[in-house]
C-alpha cells in the first residue's frame, strides 16, 4: 500500500504500569534490602537515603523509557518525576524521610485541586493531562472522569497523610504498593461502564471496521 501513515507506536498496558509504578517498586526493594533488622535509627536513615537515590534514578529512567518506547511523556509523568527529584533531593540533603513521604501528598493535592478547578470552569483537564489516552471519549465523559479523579486524588492525599502518621516507614512504603495500587486499579475499572457509554465502545467498533486484514 502507498500513501499510508506510519504505524503508531504500540500501546502496552504492562509498559505503562512499569513506567508508573516501577520506581516505587525499586524504592520498596532497596529499602527492604538496606533496612536494619533491629530498626536502628542510623541504619534506617542510611536505608532511606539509598532507597531514595534509587527511586530518583528509576524515575528518570522511567521518563526516558516512556519517551523511547511509547513515543511521549505525559504531563502527569513530567510533574511526578520532577517532584520525585525535588523531594528526593531534599530527603538526601536533610537526611529526613519526611520529605519523601509528603511527596505523594503534594502530587495528589496538585492533581486533585487542578482537576476540580477545571471541572468548575467547565474544562475537563484530565484530557490534557492524559493526552487523550481514551480516544473516542466524548466531552461529557471527560468531564465526569475529571471530576471523579479530582476527588479521588484528594482522597489519596488524605489517606497518604493518615498512613504516614500511623505506620512505620517500611509499612508505609508497602502500603504504597499493596494498598494504593489496588485502590487505583479498582477505581479505574469502576469507570469502564461509563467510558463505554460515552464513546469508547463506538471508537472500538470503528477501529475494528477500519482495520485492514493481515496478509
Amino acid at each position: 500500500m502507498t500513501g499510508t501513515a506510519p504505524p503508531a507506536r504500540p500501546r502496552s498496558g504492562a509498559l505503562n504500569l512499569a513506567v508508573d509504578y516501577g520506581p516505587i517498586a525499586v524504592f520498596f526493594v532497596l529499602y527492604r534490602f538496606y533496612a536494619p533488622s533491629d530498626h536502628a535509627s542510623l541504619g534506617e536513615v542510611t536505608a532511606v537515603i539509598r532507597a531514595t537515590a534509587g527511586f530518583m534514578a528509576a524515575a528518570v529512567i522511567a521518563l526516558a523509557v516512556s519517551k523511547w518506547k511509547l513515543g511521549k511523556i505525559s504531563p502527569m509523568l513530567w510533574l511526578s518525576t520532577a517532584l520525585i527529584v525535588v523531594f528526593g533531593g531534599l530527603t538526601i540533603l536533610f537526611q529526613d524521610k519526611t520529605w519523601i513521604q509528603i511527596k505523594p501528598t503534594v502530587i495528589y493535592l496538585l492533581f486533585g485541586i487542578t482537576l476540580l478547578i477545571g471541572v468548575a470552569r467547565g474544562v475537563p483537564l484530565l484530557r490534557t493531562l492524559l493526552q487523550a489516552a481514551f480516544e473516542g471519549l466524548d466531552d461529557r465523559g471527560w468531564m465526569i472522569l475529571s471530576r471523579n479523579w479530582g476527588w479521588f486524588f484528594l482522597f489519596l492525599a488524605a489517606l497518604n497523610e493518615a498512613l504516614r502518621h500511623w505506620l512505620q516507614f517500611g509499612d508505609w512504603i508497602a502500603a504504597k504498593l499493596w494498598l494504593f495500587l489496588p485502590l487505583t486499579f479498582l477505581f479505574t475499572f469502576a469507570h469502564i461502564p461509563m467510558l463505554l457509554r460515552h464513546g469508547l465502545a463506538q471508537q472500538a467498533e470503528e477501529e475494528v471496521i477500519t482495520t485492514p486484514p493481515h496478509d
